[in-house]
């Protein structure tokens, strides 16, 4: 056992050279036995070898030990001194400072939200990939490729702007993928989604500026805009997506406006044509900038793909967010923002200040990875695995709960949205879930605060929506009908607890 915090705490002390060495080592190990630094049945260190380490005579240590073991507090045993198992609850209530209420900052209050079950390889969880599918023998030779050709200063933290080999081939992803106007210099990296969303607050936004959410929306943009200290407005959202009213620009004019256009988080609904470009306009003539966060609309499958609200117009007002850990793996932690031209000196400037990027190694083989093909491949194979994992979902959902849930979100992403058709709480009915190994994320959890700022009619829209996400991406098509059927049974169990009688009906969760 390494003793070394002992013995410096021992020479500290003695350098006051208020007490005996004797009594002082005394004082110390007694000291370390009652807070739990030294465990029952830790082994004290040889009487020779400590009086050595701490250049004092070993009769010194013995009468240390002696009186330890007179006291109750170690005991000789035929492998040396150890602590004595002794209950010393009683003694440690009483030196215990008295209690505090622990609280944190009004800025995150109300963020700690109930969680689903850990295991991410549980049905339905969201935001998950498949990745028992995941080419990790490709991935690792760029990997190993990366270190083999990493030089001393690849081992610092670089520059806060990323890998500029790897800005290269994302800015020329996102041209020919997503219609995005940008170039090597408007690409940043970023640690993922939060770290961008994080850093927009508090680049672009001052204290108490109005900051807009779709509600119900993103928690992770919710926590990112309170922990900077901004005002969050709910914007309602419908079947076309961000529905703010035309007031709202009036009379809570936002520095920050937060979409997700390709496929809202969580309902699913596409923001249509006409309110991109009308957002774009709006925000232009307000000043306001447009976080468009394009998370998986990779994974489009109804329908061509959809130009990212960002590439509309020449000028468009728009902060680009995407990740890789939806379209690769979430340990890999690489996401990036593309700025509008105008942003990317001043926001080169403010990052070599705050951020430090580092991890360079694994954006070479991120570079690597994408300029091969490699990536875009594994999207191909992926875009036809979730397609049948959805079609599965979506069929099992139809014989199984067509009576209990109204599905939608199905045109692209991971996920769908399930609206419970009957007055349950979807909190219960998720808490009752989990001992069948099911995370059903609760709608209700994703709506507006208490504390937030209401809507321009003075009530805080969609508040009172019920129902789930249903993540699909690892849920294996074979597996999903005994799911389904599972869930069911979870409804109507909790329908008959609470009296209820199941109506409703379900769409074809694909619009």
């Amino acid at each position: 056992m390494d003793y070394s915090l002992l013995v410096d705490t021992f020479r500290r002390a003695r350098a006051d050279g208020k007490l005996p060495q004797q009594r002082l080592l005394y004082e110390c190990l007694r000291a370390a036995i009652l807070d739990g630094t030294l465990a029952p049945k830790a082994r004290l260190p040889a009487s020779r070898a400590l009086a050595d380490e701490l250049r004092m005579a070993r009769n010194s240590v013995l009468y240390a030990y002696e009186r330890l073991a007179d006291e109750g507090f170690v005991r000789a045993t035929r492998h040396g001194t150890q602590v004595a198992a002794v209950d010393l609850a009683p003694v440690q209530r009483v030196a215990a400072p008295s209690a505090r209420a622990i609280t944190l900052s009004r800025r995150v209050s109300g963020l700690q939200r109930e969680r689903g079950l850990a295991d991410e390889n549980a049905a339905f969880v969201s935001g998950v990939p498949a990745l028992d599918h995941f080419p990790l023998a490709q991935w690792r030779g760029c990997v190993e490729r990366g270190w083999r050709t990493a030089e001393a200063r690849d081992l610092g933290y670089g520059n806060a702007e990323g890998y500029p080999g790897l800005r290269r081939a994302i800015a020329e992803y996102l041209r020919v993928s997503r219609g995005v106007r940008c170039t090597l210099e408007q690409v940043f990296i970023t640690d993922g989604t939060q770290i961008s969303l994080d850093l927009c607050a508090r680049l672009l936004a001052d204290p108490d500026d109005y900051a807009w959410l779709e509600n119900p929306g993103y928690n992770g943009a919710r926590a990112a805009f309170r922990a900077a200290g901004l005002r969050v407005v709910p914007v309602p959202v419908d079947a076309d997506g961000c529905a703010a009213p035309p007031s709202l620009w009036h009379e809570r004019p936002p520095k920050l406006v937060y979409i997700t256009p390709s496929h809202q988080y969580p309902l699913g609904s596409i923001l249509s044509l006409e309110r991109r470009l009308q957002l774009i306009e709006d925000a232009q003539a307000a000043g306001a900038w447009i976080i468009e966060d394009d998370y998986d609309s990779e994974f489009r499958r109804d329908g061509p793909p959809l130009s990212a609200v960002q590439g509309l117009t020449r000028d468009a007002p728009v902060i680009y967010l995407g990740t890789f850990s939806k379209t690769l793996f979430p340990a890999l932690r690489l996401g990036y923002m593309a700025v509008p031209a105008e942003l990317a000196g001043p926001v080169t400037a403010a990052l070599g200040e705050i951020a430090r990027r580092g991890r360079r190694v694994e954006q070479i083989a991120l570079a690597e990875f994408i300029e091969s093909g490699a990536f875009a491949l594994h999207l191909r194979r992926m875009r036809r695995l979730y397609a049948q994992r959805r079609d599965a979902l979506l069929d099992a959902l139809y014989h199984h709960t067509r009576d209990l849930l109204t599905v939608s979100g199905g045109a692209g992403g991971m996920h769908l949205s399930a609206r419970l058709d009957m007055p349950l709480s979807d909190r219960a009915v998720s808490q009752a879930a989990l001992q069948y190994g099911m995370v059903l994320q609760p709608i209700s959890g994703y709506c507006a605060l208490p504390d937030e700022e209401t809507a321009a009619d003075g009530v805080a829209p969609n508040a009172g929506f019920n129902g789930f996400v249903l993540g699909y991406a690892g849920v294996p098509a074979a597996r999903m009908d005994e799911h389904v059927r599972t869930l069911a049974r979870v409804i109507h169990s909790q329908a008959k607890t609470d009296g209820k009688s199941p109506v409703g009906g379900m769409d074809d969760g694909r619009s």
